[in-house]
């Protein structure tokens, strides 16, 4: 298949590109391929001027890989236009959590693979999404920090995350949340080190979802893993993007963390995330199959021989 030569222009980080010039939704395998290559290679690829359905954003989701869930908005703005901004609302709650630096889907079994988020309404006045290079942030680290961390696997959960940020929803009336992530299987065991699959390169995977590393105590783990999140999430390892209606974008979850960031929620916002899922070969967390044990013991091979 011959390569399709793209429009790209580099952000000024370590990752992440625009790619002008092209229409999402009526793309050929060959612009895909070379789209793919450029995605491995920046992580976040920014395209303005989609204004995709829902049916277009799942329709290239899906070229990267099998859904985790299918577009879902990420809104203020309820189905009858309210718009929500109390602070006791459980989707102000969940909104604001996400303004913490964090890899989607590391508290469920399977981390995902990626996303594609689009901007259909935005605030006059911020409401930016940052993201952070974690593989740039690895090769940044101290080698005594660097030593430490391959041998360290932390827990992953979104009431540990949603919790520490006191924004935790209301429960029902079983005891349950009833909202997407507050899951009732074992807590999700992840490395501090991630071997992308792809690439063969090591990132680190921490975020606020991660706490109480194994065989550490809660404060040192908490402390540790607070200090690597603000390290990391540094120039020029980061990137905000302030968003224009109609932009779309998608980034590699297993590289990047990325956060909302926070906004005046009086005013409406809407963007719509399809989330892309990993596969089971290289993203379930290590605790929830022994099939993954053996791509743990390949991940420890592959660090140890200096991969």
């Amino acid at each position: 298949m011959a390569a399709v030569t793209l429009n790209i222009e580099p952000l000024d980080a370590t990752f992440g590109a625009w790619i002008r010039d092209i229409e999402l939704r009526s793309i050929d395998d060959a612009t895909f391929e070379s789209l793919h290559e450029a995605w491995l290679e920046y992580a976040l690829l920014i395209f303005p001027d989609q204004f995709l359905t829902n049916d277009e954003q799942d329709a290239f989701a899906e070229r990267f890989g099998n859904l985790e869930f299918s577009a879902a908005p990420i809104s203020n703005v309820s189905k009858d236009g309210k718009v929500h901004h109390d602070a006791g609302d459980d989707l102000v709650k969940s909104l604001k959590g996400n303004w913490g630096w964090h890899h989607d889907s590391t508290y469920m079994p399977l981390q995902a693979k990626g996303a594609v988020f689009t901007a259909e309404l935005v605030p006059a006045d911020g409401a930016d999404t940052g993201w952070a290079d974690m593989r740039a942030a690895y090769e940044a680290l101290p080698a005594a920090d660097r030593e430490l961390v391959h041998s360290l696997e932390a827990h992953h959960s979104l009431y540990y995350s949603q919790g520490r940020m006191g924004l935790l929803p209301r429960r029902r009336d079983d005891g349950s949340y009833g909202m997407y992530g507050y899951h009732d299987m074992d807590v999700s065991l992840r490395s501090l080190v991630k071997v992308h699959p792809d690439t063969g390169r090591p990132n680190l995977l921490i975020g606020r979802h991660a706490h109480d590393i194994v065989g550490m105590d809660p404060a040192e783990s908490e402390a540790l893993l607070d200090r690597l999140n603000a390290e990391a999430c540094v120039p020029p390892r980061v990137y905000q993007h302030a968003w224009t209606a109609g932009e779309a974008v998608i980034w590699d979850n297993r590289r990047l963390m990325h956060q909302g960031v926070p906004f005046d929620m009086t005013q409406p916002r809407k963007m719509w995330h399809t989330r892309i899922a990993g596969e089971p070969e290289s993203e379930l967390a290590l605790n929830h199959s022994a099939e993954s044990l053996r791509f743990r013991h390949e991940r420890d091979a592959l660090l140890n021989s200096g991969g």
